[in-house]
């Protein structure tokens, strides 16, 4: 499946595998949680290196380790932008809502490299195609003005990732990821330019991030970003990812081990009871600080600057965005 590999100085220990995909447009199961039908995932692997990254699993499918692997070999689709313009154009398209960033990050640092979103937002804003985007990287703003000139078209969603605030979590978790206040500066930077942009506080770690105090941190800095929306997701551990999160917290947090057993014991969800509590604290908050809880997963129309925002409706749901 592989067309070639391509290993670069400035990406010291990251192989690239560059592909070219036979389709871009992906349809979601429809047993799943998503609250959309259609991704598009121009890479597989992430240099994010998340410990909890549920896509790990996916690494598996290509015969790749979903540890280190998964970190440090990735998938570039490298035909992405000119495969999803004839995609749009067929007959068959009926314009359907599309989500990025739902798998591996669409804005992680190899897209520095490669440079797939610009054609992959310009092909959806000539199709007027409506869209989403999750993510974690600050590349984002790199393509300020496509964004602009698509929501003029047709209806823009972008949320960015931040779970919690505290560096020293975020170092060991998130190691390859923008820090927290740096991904804050987006939402920032989205706003002063007129667009909307929601907060999945995602994920909420259990016994690490989720103590009142830190939910109050991370929910007040989002406020004090600009955010138009905070959408909690406490953390879930699928197979893939709960081996090598387990293995993480063995060497970090090795007290926890026996408590995130009892916790996940019944599967890769924590209890519904668990979930509600932290739910029902972060919707709290967010009026407290004066921002609305948002709908998970809803995307959202950019507007004009000092164009008013119609509030959210609270939406206590688990996704599985990341």
């Amino acid at each position: 499946m592989f067309d070639g590999t391509s290993d670069t100085p400035e990406f010291a220990g990251i192989t690239f595998h560059e592909v070219r995909a036979r389709s871009i447009l992906n349809r979601v199961p429809g047993a799943s949680r998503m609250p959309f039908e259609w991704t598009v995932n121009p890479y597989r692997g992430c240099t994010h290196a998340c410990v909890y990254c549920f896509a790990r699993r996916t690494h598996g499918y290509l015969d790749l380790d979903t540890g280190v692997g998964f970190d440090t070999q990735i998938v570039v689709k490298v035909n992405a932008p000119e495969l999803l313009r004839r995609q749009l154009a067929s007959r068959r398209w009926q314009g359907d809502h599309v989500a990025m960033g739902t798998n591996v990050d669409c804005y992680q640092r190899a897209e520095g490299r490669y440079r797939l979103m610009p054609g992959i937002i310009s092909a959806l804003t000539e199709h007027a195609n409506p869209f989403s985007i999750l993510t974690k990287g600050t590349l984002i703003l790199r393509d300020l003005e496509l964004l602009t000139r698509a929501a003029r078209v047709t209806d823009v969603g972008i949320s960015v990732s931040v779970g919690f605030t505290d560096t020293g979590l975020w170092r060991t978790v998130e190691p390859g990821t923008p820090a927290p206040e740096r991904r804050l500066d987006v939402v920032r930077v989205l706003g002063e330019h007129g667009i909307g942009c929601g907060v999945l506080m995602a994920p909420v770690i259990p016994f690490l991030s989720d103590h009142p105090d830190r939910l109050r941190e991370t929910v007040r800095a989002i406020a004090a970003a600009g955010a138009t929306s905070v959408t909690p997701l406490v953390l879930h551990l699928r197979p893939g990812a709960r081996e090598w999160f387990t293995a993480w917290l063995g060497q970090h947090h090795p007290h926890l081990v026996r408590r995130y057993e009892r916790l996940y014991a019944e599967g890769a969800y924590a209890p519904k009871w668990y979930q509600r509590r932290v739910t029902r604290q972060v919707h709290e908050l967010a009026q407290e600080y004066g921002i609305g809880p948002g709908r998970a997963g809803a995307a959202r129309r950019i507007r004009p600057a000092g164009a008013a925002e119609e509030p959210a409706t609270a939406e206590p749901t688990q996704l599985t965005l990341l």
